[in-house]
């Protein structure tokens, strides 16, 4: 228990302590009397707050680094996405619009098919390409059709361009086609604007036939077409083979050779036309004007 010794020591400082309270209370109560009334603290607080921003303006600083970079981030980061994004629909539509113009591309062929078919009054059947063979010794097609189809040995097989080869075998859901471009390949042609017959023979190039034995007398001009001629019974009278592309002297120097160029495009397209039959166009012949015969009146008796 305190003595009252102590007790009466701490007094004095309590009491000093009350009175230095109620003089800030006073001093406080005076500046509001006196701000309210004349305003003049709003003037020292207003030098004050000038004085004080450039402090706040750096202590804000950091915070405002952090928000820039956390949206720099996230702006990067979303442009990022959207450029990836962007790229895969590009090369989405860049996929579709070729399969779009392949698509075109087929459809223009079996159109150029179609078209040959009818003009040359063609019964064809058309089968797909599903392999090719075209090295310098093989020149060969594989299709979609065999002898269950109706597809023969020896059936003719032609493109929009014109003739192409000849089946060489059969299995029953596919066929082999040796094309006119093999080395072991010769048609008999006949020039379309002469008529002179000859022979072309396969190259192994498939841009590439050649036209040999030509004697120097024949009528054969560089751009002449070449058409099968009907001679041996393999193909077809008619059908375009090629055209002369550039003659020049053969090796024994007696006779003419010649570069053609193939009208048939071996190595392109997935469909070809199988020749099931041949229809010559039809010609009505001409009959003579009927005359007007005058009977001849019997001589009387």
């Amino acid at each position: 228990m305190p003595s009252p010794a102590s007790s009466s020591a701490a007094r004095p400082g309590d009491a000093a302590g009350v009175l230095r309270l109620l003089a800030f209370l006073i001093l406080a109560t005076a500046l509001m009397v006196f701000d309210h009334r004349g305003g003049w603290l709003h003037a020292v607080r207003t030098q004050a707050e000038t004085l004080v921003q450039p402090l706040w303006w750096l202590a804000g600083m950091p915070a405002r680094i952090g928000n820039a970079l956390s949206d720099n981030a996230a702006t990067l980061g979303q442009l990022t996405e959207d450029n990836a994004r962007l790229r895969r629909e590009l090369l989405l539509a860049a996929a579709r619009n070729a399969r779009l113009r392949t698509a075109a591309a087929e459809n223009d062929r079996l159109r150029g098919l179609l078209d040959t078919a009818a003009r040359h009054h063609l019964d064809v059947q058309l089968a797909g390409v599903i392999d090719i063979d075209q090295d310098a010794s093989r020149q060969r097609l594989l299709l979609d059709a065999g002898s269950r189809a109706g597809v023969h040995t020896g059936q003719t097989v032609i493109d929009a361009g014109g003739l192409m080869g000849q089946v060489i075998s059969t299995t029953p859901g596919t066929a082999t086609v040796l094309l006119l471009a093999d080395s072991d390949h010769a048609v008999p042609v006949l020039v379309a604007r002469s008529g002179v017959r000859l022979v072309v023979y396969g190259t192994g190039d498939s841009h590439l036939l050649k036209l040999g034995d030509i004697p120097q007398s024949a009528d054969v001009r560089v751009g002449d077409e070449l058409l099968t001629s009907g001679l041996g019974g393999r193909f077809p009278p008619g059908l375009t083979v090629g055209r002369v592309g550039a003659l020049h002297a053969g090796d024994a120097r007696a006779f003419l050779e010649a570069d053609v160029i193939p009208a048939a495009q071996f190595d392109r397209g997935r469909d070809v036309l199988l020749l099931r039959g041949y229809r010559p166009p039809q010609v009505l012949a001409e009959q003579p004007p009927a005359t007007a015969t005058t009977a001849t009146p019997e001589p009387s008796p």
